[in-house]
C-alpha cells in the first residue's frame, strides 16, 4: 500500500481574492484569484521585521519613562490639548505595549500591526510640530534633519504593516 501523506490545509480570507488553500509549503493559490505567498506560517522576513520593531519599540518606550523624557516632552506642540508630561508616559506606555505584543503575540500580529501602523500616523502632527516649530530634540537640530525625519514616519507605517502580515507578496496566474 503506498503511502499518501496528508498535506495540512488551512483557509485563509485574502482581500480581493477571497478564501485560499495554504498548503504546509507556505504558497497559497485561491480556485479564483492569484497566487498568495506567505499566508500559511509568516516568513522569516516578516518575522524578523516584527521583532526588530517590536524591540525597538520597547526600548522607546522605556526612553518616554525614563531618561529621555524631557526631550520627548520637548515634542509636544503647544497646541495639544493634553500635559506634555501626561502625554509622554501615556505614549510610552502605548509603545511598550504594543512592541511587546508585537512580539509576544504573534497569532495578533496582524491587529498589532495594524494598531502600530495607526500609532505612527497619530503621533506624525508632533513630528510635523518639530519641524514647524524647529524644536530640536535627538540630534534634530537643522530644519534639514527634522524635514527628512519625516520621510521617514511612512516607512514605520509600512514597516508595521509588513510586520504584521498585511503586505505580501502574489503572484498572478
Amino acid at each position: 500500500m503506498a503511502h499518501n501523506p496528508q498535506v495540512w490545509q488551512l483557509r485563509l480570507p485574502v482581500v480581493g481574492v477571497g478564501e485560499v488553500d495554504a498548503g504546509d509549503d507556505g504558497r497559497a493559490t485561491g480556485a479564483t484569484g492569484p497566487a498568495v505567498y506567505g499566508a500559511g506560517m509568516p516568513s522569516a522576513a516578516r518575522t524578523a521585521a516584527r521583532v526588530l520593531l517590536g524591540a525597538a519599540m520597547v526600548g522607546a518606550g522605556t526612553l518616554h519613562l525614563t531618561i529621555q523624557r524631557k526631550e520627548f516632552q520637548a515634542q509636544v506642540p503647544g497646541w495639544f490639548p493634553i500635559d506634555a508630561d501626561l502625554t509622554v508616559l501615556g505614549s510610552g506606555v502605548a509603545e511598550i505595549a504594543l512592541g511587546a505584543s508585537f512580539i509576544a503575540l504573534p497569532e495578533k500580529r496582524r491587529l498589532v500591526g495594524a494598531l502600530l501602523a495607526a500609532f505612527f500616523v497619530l503621533i506624525f502632527p508632533g513630528n510635523v510640530a518639530q519641524y514647524l516649530e524647529g524644536t530640536d530634540a535627538f540630534g534634530l537640530d537643522t530644519d534639514r534633519k527634522r524635514l527628512v525625519r519625516l520621510f521617514f514616519q511612512p516607512v514605520l507605517v509600512l514597516w508595521a504593516l509588513l510586520g504584521g502580515g498585511w503586505l505580501r507578496r502574489t503572484r498572478h496566474d
